[in-house]
Protein backbone atom coordinates (compact mmCIF):
# COMPACT_ATOMS: atom_id res chain seq x y z
CA UNK A 1 0.00 0.00 0.00
CA UNK A 2 1.20 3.24 -0.41
CA UNK A 3 1.71 6.10 1.82
CA UNK A 4 -0.72 8.62 0.75
CA UNK A 5 -3.72 5.79 0.78
CA UNK A 6 -2.32 4.67 4.41
CA UNK A 7 -2.20 8.39 5.56
CA UNK A 8 -5.96 8.78 3.84
CA UNK A 9 -6.99 5.36 5.59
CA UNK A 10 -5.45 6.87 8.96
CA UNK A 11 -7.31 10.34 8.47
CA UNK A 12 -10.42 7.81 7.96
CA UNK A 13 -9.69 6.20 11.18
CA UNK A 14 -9.34 9.79 13.66
CA UNK A 15 -12.19 11.42 11.87
CA UNK A 16 -14.43 8.28 12.65
CA UNK A 17 -13.43 7.93 16.15
CA UNK A 18 -13.48 11.50 17.35
CA UNK A 19 -16.97 11.17 15.83
CA UNK A 20 -18.10 8.41 17.91
CA UNK A 21 -16.60 10.36 20.92
CA UNK A 22 -13.69 7.51 21.59
CA UNK A 23 -10.45 7.80 22.78
CA UNK A 24 -7.65 5.42 20.75
CA UNK A 25 -7.30 3.43 23.92
CA UNK A 26 -11.36 2.56 23.89
CA UNK A 27 -11.44 1.88 20.22
CA UNK A 28 -8.33 -0.71 20.99
CA UNK A 29 -10.63 -2.16 24.15
CA UNK A 30 -13.54 -2.59 21.71
CA UNK A 31 -11.55 -3.97 18.76
CA UNK A 32 -9.03 -5.98 21.17
CA UNK A 33 -6.08 -4.48 19.87
CA UNK A 34 -3.10 -2.99 21.44
CA UNK A 35 -3.57 0.75 21.22
CA UNK A 36 -0.17 1.21 19.43
CA UNK A 37 -1.52 -0.65 16.60
CA UNK A 38 -4.85 1.94 16.31
CA UNK A 39 -2.12 4.70 16.89
CA UNK A 40 0.55 3.48 14.10
CA UNK A 41 -3.20 3.20 11.84
CA UNK A 42 -4.21 6.25 12.51
CA UNK A 43 -1.39 7.92 11.67
CA UNK A 44 -0.28 5.63 8.27
CA UNK A 45 2.58 4.74 9.46
CA UNK A 46 2.33 0.94 8.62
CA UNK A 47 -0.16 -1.32 6.42
CA UNK A 48 -3.36 -2.78 8.43
CA UNK A 49 -3.07 -6.66 8.80
CA UNK A 50 -6.49 -7.41 6.95
CA UNK A 51 -7.48 -9.32 10.17
CA UNK A 52 -6.92 -5.78 12.44
CA UNK A 53 -8.53 -4.01 9.60
CA UNK A 54 -11.95 -6.04 10.41
CA UNK A 55 -11.56 -5.40 14.05
CA UNK A 56 -10.72 -1.71 13.52
CA UNK A 57 -13.96 -1.51 11.32
CA UNK A 58 -16.07 -3.38 13.43
CA UNK A 59 -15.06 -1.27 16.46
CA UNK A 60 -15.66 2.12 14.55
CA UNK A 61 -18.77 0.65 12.88
CA UNK A 62 -17.51 1.42 9.24
CA UNK A 63 -16.84 -0.81 5.97
CA UNK A 64 -13.31 -1.68 5.04
CA UNK A 65 -14.98 -0.42 1.63
CA UNK A 66 -14.93 3.13 3.67
CA UNK A 67 -11.87 2.80 5.04
CA UNK A 68 -9.53 1.87 2.34
CA UNK A 69 -11.61 4.18 -0.45
CA UNK A 70 -13.52 6.51 1.52
CA UNK A 71 -16.34 6.12 -0.41
CA UNK A 72 -19.57 4.78 1.30
CA UNK A 73 -20.80 0.95 0.58
CA UNK A 74 -23.82 -0.78 0.81
CA UNK A 75 -22.50 -1.95 4.05
CA UNK A 76 -22.10 1.51 5.64
CA UNK A 77 -26.39 2.04 4.60
CA UNK A 78 -27.39 -1.07 6.08
CA UNK A 79 -25.10 -0.50 9.55
CA UNK A 80 -27.02 3.09 9.80
CA UNK A 81 -30.45 0.84 8.44
CA UNK A 82 -29.94 -1.05 11.69
CA UNK A 83 -29.60 1.73 13.82
CA UNK A 84 -32.70 3.68 12.45
CA UNK A 85 -34.34 0.78 12.48
CA UNK A 86 -34.23 0.62 16.46
CA UNK A 87 -35.24 3.89 16.85
CA UNK A 88 -39.07 4.77 18.64
CA UNK A 89 -41.34 6.40 15.79
CA UNK A 90 -40.89 10.03 17.78
CA UNK A 91 -36.84 9.71 17.69
CA UNK A 92 -37.30 8.55 13.85
CA UNK A 93 -39.35 11.51 13.17
CA UNK A 94 -36.88 13.90 14.79
CA UNK A 95 -34.04 12.22 12.97
CA UNK A 96 -36.08 13.05 9.31
CA UNK A 97 -36.37 16.73 10.53
CA UNK A 98 -32.43 16.45 11.09
CA UNK A 99 -31.33 15.20 7.84
CA UNK A 100 -34.01 17.22 6.01
CA UNK A 101 -32.33 20.82 7.45
CA UNK A 102 -29.42 19.44 6.62
CA UNK A 103 -29.79 18.66 3.10
CA UNK A 104 -31.52 22.40 2.84
CA UNK A 105 -28.42 23.39 3.82
CA UNK A 106 -26.02 21.59 2.15
CA UNK A 107 -28.47 22.19 -1.03
CA UNK A 108 -28.01 25.98 -0.35
CA UNK A 109 -24.23 26.01 -0.08
CA UNK A 110 -24.08 26.52 3.98
CA UNK A 111 -22.98 23.01 4.52
CA UNK A 112 -19.41 22.88 3.19
CA UNK A 113 -18.18 19.74 1.77
CA UNK A 114 -15.55 17.60 3.02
Amino acid sequence: MGNDMLREMGMRLVERRKQLRMTQEEVANRSDLAIQVVSNSELGKTAIRPENMIKLCTALEISADYLLTGQVSDKDVLLLDQKVRNLTPRQFRFMEDIIRNFVDLCEEGEVQQL
